[in-house]
């Protein structure tokens, strides 16, 4: 099959490799579309990795992919069911990635028969932000700032919204972000590279504070930030991935004066990896809430390095592009 595959910082080069084999329990799907993910560029494609690390596996860096299953054998998902899939660990040769024309893994969400496969793709982001979202527990009384409004920051500020949080703050360094958090359901925005974000929160919350803070960040210096946003007793989600050699000296003080719960979160670790993202189609079945809106881009099968690239830089009014994979060219499953 053809893949794409990392070999080297910023490299992304096709290759042709053999079609996965699904094992027990796993089923093989052809991948229609994938996404680009903030830490699918921040955590393996910018930075300079071990040599010893490449090439990745074949397809990765992607996690965020939908297609439809060739093989099954999985008794829950049949042949034909269209499906978001995530990389699953166990795979012989590594999980892999969305960035080839199949993949092998028992990590399956049976999407509705209605829609684009594009547009449910943008349930999986989301999906794992509604496993964290959860975590900062009833909304209705609570003021809520979300530092970093990429796709994920944003499904945040959706999620904030719709449960009616009485105040949802995005903050992000990036005027475009911003305007679309306010279109998503944002109450206030700031921009961090123009405002003193400490007191502009103050400002707006008329000296009351922030409730809860995500940290979306991508930012080595967000977990301190929100440590310095929150109130006493309040609640830091983190959600931010930042590169093991991008550690931070951690404010320790700060977060004892302020008695903080830190809360680090992920659903893919969790022991129901796909269970969020079901509960986000299933949401976005009876349209209570619509990911798709995220859809900034749509990018080829040649171009894929080109929409990396974008998503590095943040160029291009850039916030989700879905790959066309199944554009990959036509090939045989090897049996």
């Amino acid at each position: 099959m053809r893949a794409y595959q990392q070999t080297g910082p910023r490299r992304l080069e096709q290759v042709d490799v053999d079609t996965p084999t699904p094992g027990d329990g796993q089923a093989l799907v052809k991948i229609d579309c994938g996404s680009v993910c903030g830490s699918d560029t921040h955590i393996n494609y910018e930075p300079a990795l071990p040599e010893e690390r490449y090439p990745l596996a074949p397809g990765a860096p992607c996690h965020e992919i939908a297609g439809t299953i060739v093989e099954s054998r999985n008794p829950d998902h049949p042949v034909g069911e269209r499906v978001i899939v995530l990389p699953d660990p166990s795979s012989p040769g590594g999980p892999g990635g969305g960035l080839g024309e199949y993949i092998a893994s028992r990590h399956l969400i049976r999407l509705p028969e209605h829609g684009t496969t594009e547009d449910w793709l943008m349930c999986q982001p989301t999906g794992t932000v509604l496993y964290s979202a959860r975590r900062w527990g009833h909304s209705t009384d609570k003021r809520i700032a979300i530092i970093g409004q990429g796709a994920i920051g944003l499904s945040f500020s959706m999620i904030a919204e719709r449960t009616g949080a009485k105040q949802v703050i995005g903050i992000d360094l990036l005027d475009y972000r911003l305007d679309k958090a306010r279109e998503v359901g944002a109450t206030h925005t700031v921009n961090a590279d123009k405002e003193n974000i400490v007191e502009a929160v103050a400002e707006i919350t008329n000296g009351e504070g922030v409730d809860v803070v995500v940290d979306a960040s991508a930012d080595p210096e967000g977990l301190n930030q929100a440590v310095g946003l929150v109130n006493m007793y309040g609640t830091i989600i983190g959600f931010s991935q930042i590169p093991r050699d991008q550690l931070p000296t951690f404010r320790h003080p700060d977060w004892m004066m302020k008695e903080a719960r830190i809360i680090a979160t992920g659903s893919f670790i969790s022991q129901t990896p796909t269970e969020a993202i079901e509960s986000m189609v299933e949401l976005r079945d009876r349209g209570w809430l619509d990911p798709s809106v995220l859809i900034t881009h749509h990018t080829a099968w040649d171009d894929i390095p080109d929409a990396y690239e974008m998503y590095a830089g943040h160029t291009d009014g850039v916030i989700k592009t879905v790959m066309d994979v199944s554009g990959a060219g036509e090939s045989q499953v090897k049996t």
